[in-house]
């Protein structure tokens, strides 16, 4: 059955049974923050408690029936997997992968001329990465809520960041962002706050973890006091980079203020250590809020400068370059120690850090943060508004609209309910307000959380879903990479119920849950978007310029354009396929046996590869995605002469 902490007061100990305390102690909290935790702490203290279906006073059990869809959308992060993943919630049902910073021999996304140009390469063709590390989800808001139209992923491992089209939930654009290591946080704006004309997302902010020499060119690596981070701000239609600003310390997560007026991101190391227990020294680090029209307007009158071969804007964030509120660039809200993680609350009014080495969560409130900026007030501590003590570990929060916050708490494996207005009261001295409301066991570790629609204006307070680091005995052994657990837990009452878990391949992080119609996507393409579209069969030939062939193909149902072509070794081959079929759904494919060549054109799309014809023969070119009765005679050949 399933086990419960007590509800607690602000009276009383919020901290979990002491039982689970001893197992774990000091030496655990060291251990998360540098030193890895083993297969005895990853499951220490978490219930033995059956998951699957379990009722709630509402009747909601999770499930969704065969042939009935999902209520939401989620979007989700891979980690080193490098692509986004769209789950069905509260299903778990995985329904796409998006490739975005890896290839993928099913969609050719880093083998078609059209993907390798948006993911970069090389001067010989080659990609310029290979790899990539996708950590967090995020999307386009217009009105306080998701308007369906672009959701952006960052790479921590080469600091890049990814924008998706969710109308057909692939990747468009790629920008590698400069002078930053550890691109992690990133989070876009809700609203234009330079133009009030603008009501929707015109910016993407992105955090720095990693200090690095500024320029990084090889130069100073012993002089740490000299290393630095930046704060960058990317254009959300563009892509291109507007300005960075250099910070005190490093940056994790980053949250925007409803108004458009703040950013934030939570600072873990502000010692600025290069090694991890330097990077635990303070017993505060600190929450480091941007005012983004001040930096616009710094930029504007040219006080910035740049770093290195980059022509990027930055502008100085630091301390002692800011010490006058009212003209400060940015403050630093102290909070404890190693905070991981800063949310937004659906009524515009906090944001939440949380403070991982601390048992307690921060809640800020944003206009004494202005107050500040103003000079209205004096501590940048006095702009918190609250400091509960929730448990151990805490991550991340998320919210249900009805003024509750839900929290990870890593080392517990738990998920705690806690009110804000509550733990305002009790901060201010009121002894009998009720702060956490209700705990729930999960299995087990949970890092990220969120819920439906949780940082918008139309958090619904329906689903949230917690994802938990270890599965361990949840599912069947597939060896030694055990899959990660999402666990989707129902809101609606005032007892969370675990209804439903569900495996996903490592390394998920973050993720965003949309309601299903605010996202409209296309179901066939428009051939008239793409200039080299083959756009009748008649029109299928092959053009040699020299040594460079160009080959113009059609797919329709069950026939290639030609049913052979013929080049030379040691060509430079291009094949352009058009899909001419216009039927949802009737995707093709294209591979050449051989040749390393697989991709795929959905319904009036057109996609292009090109390689080298190094090897003489005859090699069968046939259709890869299943799309007719005669699919498996769907074929054309490539003969390349010697």
């Amino acid at each position: 059955m399933k086990q419960r902490k007590p509800n607690s007061t602000a009276a009383e100990t919020t901290i979990p049974d002491e039982g689970r305390r001893r197992f774990l102690g000091t030496a655990a909290v060291i251990g998360v923050a540098g030193a890895g935790l083993t297969a005895g702490i990853s499951v220490a203290g978490a219930a033995d408690q059956q998951s699957g279906t379990a009722a709630n006073p509402s009747g909601s059990t999770g499930e969704v029936e065969p042939g009935q869809l999902d209520s939401y959308y989620g979007l989700w992060s891979s980690g080193h997997a490098g692509e986004m993943r769209v789950l069905g919630i509260p299903s778990g049902r995985l329904l796409k992968r998006i490739p975005v910073f890896s290839v993928d021999c099913m969609s050719g996304w880093g083998i078609t001329n059209e993907s390798k140009k948006i993911m970069g390469t090389k001067p010989d063709g080659s990609l310029i990465y290979n790899t990539g590390d996708l950590h967090h989800v995020h999307a386009s808001y217009k009105e306080g809520t998701y308007d369906g139209k672009y959701a952006w992923g960052n790479d921590k491992l080469h600091s890049r960041l990814a924008r998706v089209r969710l109308d057909t939930m692939e990747c468009d654009r790629i920008t590698e962002i400069p002078n930053v290591q550890g691109f992690h946080g990133m989070f876009p704006d809700k609203r234009d706050p330079v133009d009030p004309a603008v009501n929707s997302t015109t910016r993407v902010f992105c955090g720095a973890e990693f200090s690095i020499p500024l320029p990084n060119n090889g130069k100073g690596a012993d002089d740490v006091k000299q290393y630095g981070s930046l704060f960058t701000c990317v254009d959300a239609e563009t892509m291109a980079v507007r300005w960075q600003c250099r910070v005190d310390g490093n940056m994790d997560l980053v949250a925007t203020s409803f108004d458009g007026k703040l950013a934030a991101s939570n600072q873990y190391n502000t010692e600025n250590g290069v090694h991890y227990e330097d990077m635990m020294s303070a017993e505060r680090d600190a929450c480091v809020f941007f005012h983004i029209a001040r930096i616009e307007q710094a930029v504007k009158d040219g006080r910035f400068k740049t770093i290195g071969t980059s022509k990027v804007p930055v502008v100085d964030g630091r301390k002692a370059a800011n010490t006058d509120p009212k003209m400060a660039l940015t403050c630093y809200v102290p909070v404890p120690k190693n905070p991981h993680g800063v949310n937004a609350t659906p009524d515009g009014k906090y944001f939440i850090c949380a403070g991982k080495l601390s048992p307690t969560a921060t809640v800020i409130d944003l206009q004494q943060v202005l107050s500040w900026f103003n000079g209205a007030l004096k501590d940048p501590r006095d702009t918190v508004a609250a400091e509960p003590e929730l448990g151990l570990g805490p991550l991340h929060t998320a919210f249900d609209g009805k003024g509750n916050a839900y929290t990870t708490l890593f080392l517990d494996s738990t998920a705690v309910k806690w009110n804000i207005e509550e733990a305002i009261k009790a901060y201010q001295g009121y002894k009998a307000a009720k702060v956490v409301l209700d705990r729930l066991d999960v299995h087990y570790q949970p890092g990220h959380i969120n819920a439906s629609m949780s940082e918008t204006t139309q958090a619904d307070g329906k689903w949230l879903a917690v994802g938990c680091k270890f599965s361990k005995d949840r599912f069947l052994p597939v060896g030694p990479l055990h899959p990660e657990n999402e666990q989707i837990i129902d809101i609606s009452g005032d007892e969370m119920r675990l209804v439903h878990e569900t495996p996903v391949s490592p390394e998920p992080h973050d993720f965003i849950i949309v309601k299903r119609d605010l996202i409209k996507t296309r179901q066939v393409y428009n051939l008239d978007d793409f200039p080299n579209a083959v756009k009748d069969p008649k029109e299928c030939r092959v053009e040699r310029h020299g040594k460079k062939v160009t080959v113009y193909l059609t797919a329709l149902a069950p026939i290639f354009g030609l049913r052979e072509f013929k080049v030379k070794r040691g060509d430079e081959v291009t094949i352009i396929l058009t899909n001419l079929d216009m039927v949802e759904d009737l995707a093709h494919g294209f591979g050449i046996a051989n040749y390393d060549i697989n991709f795929i054109v959905h319904p009036q799309q057109t996609q292009s590869v090109t390689f080298k014809a190094d090897k003489a023969g005859v090699f069968w070119c046939y259709c890869t995605h299943f799309c007719h009765a005669l699919h498996l005679e769907m074929r054309s050949r490539m003969i390349v002469e010697v």
